[in-house]
């Protein structure tokens, strides 16, 4: 006996089994729901040639050969991915606009005895919920910036702050990027300008109004990732906490955090190159001669001074923020950031309050 395909228009994650995405790869990898899991009823090619055939033949022999390859394909998931599911299972099925494509996956799933969800316009409705949530939720929620110039280990300690129960946006996990020329993560390519606001919704998504959320400065893109305007426009107007952190003790903690690059020469020749444009011909050789001669402290230190430090200056100066405090903070290790989290907490305690009573954060 066939089980009920149902429609909604919730597609968390928790509330099923499994989501599964039946969109080709394509559309899969440019975006998708967090969790989701692709199980494509046709593959790029596939899907590209039922598009010919549409255009170049009829409607008709379209619909026939796209049939062939869905059930084989269907045939093929229910058989691998599926194959463990149990007589209770629930999963939420979509593909681009809740069409063929879902329906087909999900009544073949019913015959099983799986209770389907239909995801009611498909992604197209899930991609103007997450546009339409992100200005709502940068209308709603309170910001704090936790700001200072680069390798006081902000986003680090942004999870110090997570961990003792604050709400935190980390736009850095977001993008796959750490906010910097250097900020390339080895073997981890940055997500599509969709999936990063994807990743945003997911972290925005059930934070209170009741509490402020800290983020972290950074400048209006990350990497080749653009933040998206109403959050970017609160950023820029929030008030906001400076770490303020000795420059060798920055240096140390930039050398620990990119010790890909240090194994691999050419890429940051190629990566400080583009620093050195700016700064001239005699600081380009200078950095090249601590490269050739191995003195990473020396060059972290330097790169610091004359790129990063007044790059950050500038960038701050643009803004119209209320600083709220600037907390010394001796190094970037464990303990150094629990005590900044502890101040964090104490300055935030009571401001935080009259923020959200008055408005002066919104």
């Amino acid at each position: 006996m066939s089980a009920p395909i149902r429609k909604t228009q919730n597609w968390m994650s928790a509330d099923y089994d499994m989501v599964i995405d039946v969109r080709s790869p394509a559309e899969f990898a440019d975006d998708h729901i967090p969790g989701a899991v692709n199980m494509p009823v046709m593959s790029n090619d596939e899907r590209a040639e039922v598009g010919t055939l549409y255009k170049q033949q009829s409607a008709f022999i379209a619909r026939k050969r796209g049939a062939a390859i869905a059930a084989r394909n269907i045939a093929s998931h229910i058989d691998s991915v599926l194959s463990d599911k149990p007589a209770g299972f629930t999963p939420l099925i979509h593909c681009w606009r809740g069409g063929q494509r879902s329906r087909a996956f999900a009544h073949i799933c019913s015959e099983i005895g799986w209770t389907c969800y239909l995801l009611d316009g498909g992604y197209k409705y899930y991609r103007k919920a997450v546009l339409t949530g992100l200005e709502t939720f940068s209308q709603n929620l309170t910001f704090i910036m936790i700001s200072g110039r680069t390798g006081n280990a902000k986003t680090a300690l942004l999870s110090e702050l997570a961990g003792h129960g604050a709400q935190i946006l980390d736009l850095e996990e977001a993008a796959a990027h750490r906010g910097s020329l250097l900020g390339a993560l080895p073997d981890a390519p940055q997500p599509s300008q969709r999936l990063f606001e994807s990743h945003l919704y997911q972290q925005l998504h059930g934070l209170s109004s009741e509490k402020p959320v800290f983020v972290e400065s950074e400048s209006s893109r990350i990497g080749e990732l653009q933040i998206p305007r109403d959050i970017w426009k609160k950023m820029a107007t929030a008030c906001q906490i400076t770490i303020d952190t000795p420059r060798p003790a920055r240096a140390a903690f930039l050398m620990a955090g990119y010790d890909h690059l240090m194994r691999d020469e050419t890429a940051i020749k190629k990566l400080i190159g583009g620093m050195g444009l700016r700064l001239g011909v005699d600081r380009m050789a200078y950095w090249r001669s601590l490269l050739d001669g191995k003195d990473w402290t020396t060059l972290a230190m330097d790169i610091l001074e004359h790129h990063y430090d007044p790059a950050y200056d500038r960038s701050v100066s643009k803004h119209n923020r209320d600083q709220i405090a600037i907390i010394i903070q001796e190094d970037c290790g464990a303990a150094s950031l629990t005590k900044t989290a502890t101040q964090i907490f104490s300055l935030t305690a009571e401001i935080s309050k009259n923020m959200l009573s008055d408005g002066v954060a919104r």
